[in-house]
């Protein structure tokens, strides 16, 4: 009688990784080594650019028993009975093993563990991403052996895709019944990027023989180095002699980002606006230091149409994008944005007079809104396009006349005034108020979220004063963070009766 059991492998992958191609290979390899042979594939929309599950199964093929029959192989995995995972990216893995297709008695795993941030982390108002240390565990510990490390980096180093190192890898871990010449031969076969193929292969098969996943040297801080302008050192030596030793790497950061948001004279205000809080405060406190430096910067780069339209003409934005989709340097990219800048934004970027007559309800008003009112697809790979957009962006040397310059620098003043004002009653109240800021946020309707957000927590403070607990004022800015249309806020304000 016979026992045999097919070999069952799952491919999770995203659109665009090979996943397709990386099932193909397996099922050539086992067709071409006496094996019976078969991939389906389930595609899903939801995540990113749509991750899809591709499942493989291979028997043996038995010409000699007299009793052989042709086997009926199945068409998805089933949780608990799948002997090899191959996951593009560390998320899809944490997937495998939420579903079940990971088991302890049987399942190797082969993931990697770079990162593509899904939508829900992209789209969260707080810091939404999942902590990889805590997907990786978890695989470790549902997975009876795993084989993980920095596979997109790989594929990047030797010119080729994941697919190939994810290939390299489960040739390496030994357990398929072939040989790394089997597996060579099959990628030879496919007869395209042939050279860069086995590249990744050869250097993701001996990562893939290692129990643990190794793990890279952490990168060392790099200290900035002696600035050429006059004006840049100066707002270093300043940044030296004003700040804290703690809270000067946020302090660097943060003038080196306001230089790139404007020019030196506003990352002279930011540095201006952190020694008025130093002496108004009545200790030195680095960690209330520390935080209002690093979010003072966030509030001072407040995203504006100039700083969205800067940002997507610069060169270096269009060799990302290049560089993302793999483009050749003989083919044409076309990017499109898709833009909706509402009524508001575009008050807010004229000379604050004229931002606010036209903000009044009346006839140019309406006409205005009309036109706003869909959204506009702007070709900035165009000569039109881009001239658009970069006009926009020129418009940086009036910033500080526009609406919106205005209107932040009230809320900021107010915020930094808060600050001081809390930390004379508490000063560990004082650091959760500073936090508040990361409640302000995005552009166009998230920002406007966000800061309603904001207003009502800190409309709170001002009533109870020192009297709100630092930890409820945490677990309000919480929820305003989890819930971007204020949901969970009010419900935080109804349970402590704050509302």
């Amino acid at each position: 009688m016979n026992n045999a059991q097919p070999i069952k492998v799952a491919v999770l992958a995203m659109g665009g990784e090979g996943g397709g191609v990386l099932a193909d290979w397996i099922v050539d390899l086992g067709e071409h080594n006496g094996y019976y042979a078969q991939t389906t594939s389930v595609p899903g929309v939801a995540q990113r650019t749509g991750a899809t599950i591709y499942y493989v199964e291979l028997f043996p093929c038995e010409s000699d028993d007299p009793d052989h029959r042709t086997p009926v192989l199945a068409l998805m995995p089933l949780p608990g009975d799948v002997d090899v995972v191959l996951a593009s990216e560390l998320m899809e893995a944490g997937r495998a093993v939420q579903r079940g297709l990971v088991t302890a008695d049987r399942t190797t795993l082969v993931a990697s563990t770079h990162r593509v941030y899904s939508i829900g982390e992209k789209a969260a108002m707080g810091d939404g991403r999942v902590d990889s240390d805590a997907l990786i565990a978890h695989a470790k510990q549902a997975a009876k052996r795993l084989v993980s490390f920095d596979m997109a980096a790989a594929a990047e180093a030797t010119g080729s895709v994941i697919s190939a190192v994810l290939l390299g890898a489960l040739a390496g871990t030994g357990v398929l019944p072939f040989s790394r010449e089997q597996f060579e031969a099959t990628i030879e076969r496919g007869g395209v990027g042939v050279k860069p193929s086995l590249r990744a292969f050869d250097h993701a098969y001996r990562r893939g023989g290692a129990e643990e996943p190794a793990q890279g040297e952490r990168p060392s801080i790099v200290p900035p180095g002696v600035p050429s302008h006059p004006a840049v050192a100066k707002l270093l030596a300043r940044v030296h002699a004003e700040v804290p030793p703690e809270a000067q790497p946020f302090a660097i950061e943060g003038v080196r980002r306001l230089i790139d948001y404007q020019d030196a004279a506003y990352a002279a205000l930011y540095l201006d606006r952190l020694a008025e809080l130093r002496s108004a405060l009545a200790v030195d406190d680095t960690t209330l230091l520390r935080e209002t430096a690093r979010d003072l910067a966030l509030w001072m780069s407040y995203e504006d149409t100039i700083r969205v339209a800067d940002l997507k003409t610069r060169g270096s934005r269009f060799e990302r994008v290049r560089g993302e989709v793999r483009a050749q340097q003989n083919q044409l990219l076309a990017i499109n944005e898709f833009m909706h800048p509402r009524i508001e934004e575009i008050c807010e970027t004229l000379p604050a007079a004229l931002g606010r007559w036209l903000a009044r309800p009346h006839w140019v008003h309406r006409l205005v809104r009309r036109f706003t009112r869909s959204g506009r697809v702007v070709t900035t790979s165009s000569l039109r396009g881009y001239l658009t957009l970069y006009a926009v962006s020129r418009l940086r040397g009036m910033r500080r006349s526009t609406l919106r310059y205005q209107l932040e620098n009230v809320r900021i003043e107010d915020w930094l005034e808060r600050i001081v004002e809390t930390a004379k009653l508490n000063p560990a109240l004082a650091i959760e108020v500073a936090q508040c800021q990361r409640l302000v946020k995005g552009y166009s309707d998230t920002h406007a979220r966000g800061l309603k957000n904001y207003q009502t927590v800190m409309a709170v403070v001002v009533k109870a004063g020192a009297r709100i607990a630092p930890a409820t004022l945490r677990e309000l800015r919480d929820a305003a963070l989890a819930d971007e249309h204020g949901n969970r806020l009010r419900e935080a304000l109804r349970r402590y009766a704050l509302a």
